[in-house]
Parts: C-alpha cells; sequence; structure tokens
C-alpha cells in the first residue's frame, strides 16, 4: 500500500501532491500524534483537525498514538507501517537530515520504499509553490526574528519576502525544518473541499506564538 506521512503541514501536503501527480498518489495518509509537545519529528498544533484534510482528499486516515520521545517515537512509526502494510511511504522531508535518515531507516529495515519528492529543493521555491497552489496559514512561531504578525499569516508572496529577508539576517530556515514555525493547510489542488476555520485562537509569550483552531468544517471551494 502507498500511505504518507501526514502532518497537515504544507510540506507533507505538498509531497502528497507531487507524489499524486506521478502517478503516486497515497491510498492511505498516516498522522503521528506526539503527546510530547517538542517531538523531535512530529508536529502537534491542531493535529486533530487533520481529519478534515483527509476526507476533503478523499483518502483514508489513521491517527497514531506515539509519546514523542526522542528514538522511542520511532518505535512508534515502525509499528504504524507495520500495521497498515506500507509498501511504498511518501514524505515531506526537504533538508532535514535528521528527519529523513531515521525514516529511511525504518524503510530500509520493513523493506519499505521511501519517496520524498521535496528532498533537495530550494526553500524559497517551495514556499512560492505553496503561495501559488495552496492555502496555508503559519500556526505556530518559534524562532527569533519571527514576530506575532506571522502567526495566523497566510503564506503569500509578501510574507515570503518577509521570510527572505530573515533568512539573510537570521539565518533561518524558511521552510521551518528545525522547528521555526508550522503550517496548516486549507486548500489545495487535490482537495474537494477547503478547510473552513470557524473559530479560533491566538497565544503569544513574546517568543512563540501559536494559532489555535477550535472549530473547522469543510465547505465548497
Amino acid at each position: 500500500m502507498i500511505a504518507a506521512l501526514f502532518s497537515g503541514g504544507k510540506d507533507s501536503t505538498l509531497a502528497i501532491h507531487k507524489a499524486s501527480e506521478a502517478g503516486l498518489k497515497p491510498k492511505l495518509l498516516i498522522t503521528m500524534k506526539p503527546y510530547n509537545e517538542d517531538s523531535y519529528m512530529f508536529h502537534k498544533p491542531n493535529i486533530k483537525y487533520t481529519s478534515l484534510q483527509a476526507k476533503a482528499m478523499g483518502i483514508k486516515h489513521v491517527i497514531w498514538d506515539t509519546e514523542g520521545e526522542k528514538e522511542l517515537e520511532l518505535n512508534d512509526l515502525t509499528e504504524a507501517l507495520k500495521a497498515n502494510n506500507v509498501t511504498k511511504l511518501i514524505t515531506g522531508a526537504i533538508a532535514s537530515r535528521y528527519q529523513k535518515d531515521r525514516i529511511e531507516s525504518i524503510c530500509k529495515e520493513l523493506g519499505i520504499e521511501m519517496i520524498s519528492p521535496l528532498w533537495g529543493m530550494d526553500q524559497e521555491k517551495e514556499l512560492t509553490e505553496i503561495a501559488e497552489k495552496f492555502e496555508a496559514i503559519i500556526t505556530k512561531v518559534a524562532a527569533y526574528g519571527l514576530d506575532e504578525s506571522f502567526v495566523g499569516a497566510t503564506i503569500n508572496n509578501e510574507v515570503i519576502e518577509r521570510l527572505v529577508a530573515l533568512k539573510k539576517k537570521y539565518k533561518i530556515n524558511i521552510a521551518f525544518e528545525g522547528g521555526e514555525a508550522e503550517s496548516f493547510v486549507l486548500n489545495a489542488p487535490m482537495f474537494k473541499k477547503r478547510v473552513k476555520i470557524t473559530s479560533y485562537h491566538i497565544t503569544w509569550d513574546g517568543t512563540v506564538g501559536e494559532y489555535v483552531i477550535d472549530g473547522a468544517e469543510l465547505s465548497d471551494k
């Protein structure tokens, strides 16, 4: 079975889009749900709304609990892949060798082909493609230079210009692979419906900001 690791963010969604265009549409989306807020491998913010995104894509979806503890969470991923008879796995890795190497090791052990359509992609080019094809918002910021104005912002050309300027100034990873920020996709080419946020709240402690979805539903595009 072709499956995709799916966090609901821009990278995993774009990877699914590119793989599908290449004739490798996933039959299953696997979302790892960490109990630990600071999981090294998996996203936590707004994870429960991935079920709406999966429904919008018309793809079967499973949410797999993981403690989110360093290295131990890899055991949980292994169990998820084995339980769902995965033969090919699509991932949204771009430049994080930490993530890619660990997932690749598991896939090799289980005889699974790992597919990473975004690997090595230029960060600015990726964001530009997101802005052109998707509707995605920034749901968490946690890096110097990323202030409260980025929380909840739609990834568009203006936001990309600001991120590129911050990259030059502070050397941040604008693809967010170092945990600088996280995102959530509301609409994409393969979505049959759009995710509409009905309620939310924003938290900001002066350094870390989060856009927390309190309610959402599917609506016509």
